[in-house]
Order: C-alpha cells, then sequence, then structure tokens
C-alpha cells in the first residue's frame, strides 16, 4: 500500500505509532503482561504486515522517528531493530525459526534496562556508575526475566544473552551455531540503530558513517552482516538525508536495485530553501548524484511529508 494521499500518511503512521507505542507499554511494564510471549508474536506480525504494505514507507516512518526524536528511545530503538532483522534475515534467507528468535530477541534486547535506556537518551552526562553497572548485567538480567515470562524459545533466549558477546565474532557466519550467527547480526543492527539516533548528549550520525564505522571498524566479522543490511536496506535508507551533487538537499524516499541510487524528494534547494512541494528525483537516472549522506539535524525545516510519500508512490507505479 503506498501512500496516496494525506489520510492514507496519517492511517500508516498511526498503525506505526500504535506499534510502537504497544511495544513500549510491552517492555516498560513486562512483569504485569499476561502471555508475554504471546504478545511479542502478535507485535512481530503486525509489524510484518505493515511492511508487506510497503516495506520503503515503513523505513521511511521508522527512520523519521528514529532520527529526529530521542523520547520513548527504548521502545523505538527496539522496532528500528526489529524491523531490520527481518529484513536481513531476509536477505540472508534464513530459516523462519531463526527469524523468529532473531527479530524477537531484537524487540526484548534492552528489556531489562528501557527505563534506564530512555534515561540515558535524555542525559548530558555520562552513564554513572550505578548505570554502567546495569548496563553491563542488561543481557543476562534480560533473559532471566523472559524465562520468568514463561518464553523457552532457546534461539530467542541464547540470542538476547549473547547479543554484547565478542566470542561470536569468531568463525564464518554460515557456520557457527545459529545463535552465535544471530547474535552477530543482532549486535550489527544495534550499533547501526544507536548511531543513527540523537542523544541529548548528541546529534545522530548520517547512515553512510554507521555503516562504514561497521564495516570498517574494528570487528571485521561485522562486513558480512553490514554488507546484507546495505543491500536490504540501502546505503541511504528511505527515510534519511542526503546532500546532492548540485548542492540541493533531498530525502531518500525509495530503494532502488542498486544501492547507492535510490529514489529521492528534494526537498531544498542549492541555498537552503524549503522547495514547495518537494521534488522527485530518480539518482539512477542520472545527474545530480547523491555526493553524501547527512545527519538528520542538518534539516531543520517541517516536511510536509505525506506530499513526500506521494511521489515515492508516484516512483513506484512508474518502476
Amino acid at each position: 500500500m503506498t501512500v496516496q494521499n494525506e489520510n492514507e500518511y496519517e492511517d500508516l503512521l498511526g498503525l506505526w505509532s500504535d506499534l510502537e507505542s504497544g511495544l513500549g507499554v510491552l517492555l516498560g511494564s513486562p512483569m504485569s503482561i499476561q502471555e508475554f510471549e504471546k504478545r511479542v508474536r502478535q507485535y512481530d506480525r503486525w509489524m510484518q504486515d505493515l511492511l508487506r504494505r510497503d516495506t520503503d514507507v515503513g523505513l521511511y516512518l521508522l527512520f523519521q522517528l528514529a532520527s529526529n526524536s530521542s523520547v520513548g528511545y527504548s521502545a523505538s530503538h527496539a522496532l528500528v531493530c526489529a524491523v531490520l532483522c527481518h529484513l536481513i534475515g531476509t536477505e540472508l534467507g534464513i530459516a523462519s525459526e531463526e527469524r523468529e528468535g532473531l527479530v524477537y530477541a531484537a524487540l526484548t534486547m534492552n528489556i531489562a534496562m528501557t527505563t534506564l535506556q530512555d534515561e540515558l537518551a535524555q542525559q548530558l552526562e555520562r552513564p554513572n556508575a550505578r548505570q554502567t553497572d546495569a548496563i553491563r548485567s542488561h543481557a543476562t538480567r534480560g533473559q532471566e526475566m523472559l524465562v520468568q515470562l514463561g518464553v523457552s524459545n532457546p534461539l530467542w533466549l541464547d540470542t538476547m544473552l549473547l547479543h554484547h558477546d565478542d566470542s561470536t565474532n569468531k568463525g564464518e557466519f554460515r557456520t557457527i551455531p545459529p545463535a552465535h550467527r544471530l547474535a552477530r547480526v543482532l549486535r550489527v543492527v544495534d550499533r547501526y540503530a544507536a548511531m543513527i539516533s540523537p542523544r541529548k548528549s548528541r546529534e545522530g550520525r548520517s547512515s553512510t558513517d554507521s555503516l562504514r564505522s561497521i564495516i570498517s571498524g574494528s570487528d571485521p566479522k561485522g562486513d558480512e552482516v553490514g554488507h546484507t543490511l546495505v543491500r536490504a536496506v540501502g546505503l541511504c535508507p528511505p527515510g534519511t538525508f542526503v546532500r546532492l551533487d548540485d548542492q540541493q538537499v533531498a530525502v531518500v524516499i525509495r530503494r532502488s536495485q542498486q544501492a547507492n541510487r535510490p529514489f529521492v524528494a528534494i526537498v531544498l534547494d542549492e541555498g537552503g530553501v524549503l522547495l514547495k512541494p518537494p521534488r522527485l528525483h530518480r539518482t539512477a537516472n542520472g545527474n545530480p548524484g547523491i555526493r553524501a549522506a547527512l545527519s538528520a539535524s542538518t534539516v531543520n525545516e517541517r516536511l510536509n511529508h505525506h506530499l513526500i510519500l506521494q511521489l515515492g508512490a508516484y516512483a513506484a507505479q512508474q518502476g
């Protein structure tokens, strides 16, 4: 389902917002949730249904949300990670039970520090000793909480426990145990999503800077997962900003067959003036090309998102 008018945009935005809000309740008060595991599975199905309607629109809404606000960070981060894990799992062709374990772990990996994670996103100072201890132990405590909540899926539990464990870097991706493989994916996605999201203490980074840090950083085993992430969502995913060769600024609206040549909506002219209305540009068709990815903080203008996504709907129809 592409966005054809403002009502469709508001409806779809409402569905994604309701999913995020529900996830926030689930993660914020897990011990008060009846049939916790069933609820997580329901949220996964809800997420998949929204992505089937239009993956590019879903990515657009998620990246705009993740890169523009640090309010309710924990739920937003969990949802972005779950979506990216789902798309990477699809790209890798992993078995359905592995995909489920990966996505469920992404949704719940910080369940033992939900409130703290939201606090950290809002504070300027570095974590204190108490907060640091809570961060270090959250994977173990989170697994214990899931067991108390009735979760018995071993891939879910083990992937969550291992998602910060460097031992999962050892071995070739296709030959290591499933939980180690899934934890490696989750760790890369967790880092990527955290880098693009702003905190009170710093701005979010651009999508390409975040990917470059992962692929060329100190974790060589992240390379394959990082490259798979690029294939799944593009070098500059829908919802992220780019500067074109002619100095105009655009927002990515749809992926194309080439990871570095998406469909974009030009929103600022070369002088930084807001374009009304925004203008569709197919970077795969020629100049101007993309010069650089930008962080969301670069664009301070209030954008008309339903008009931008209408351009994406037109692009999808034209092929």
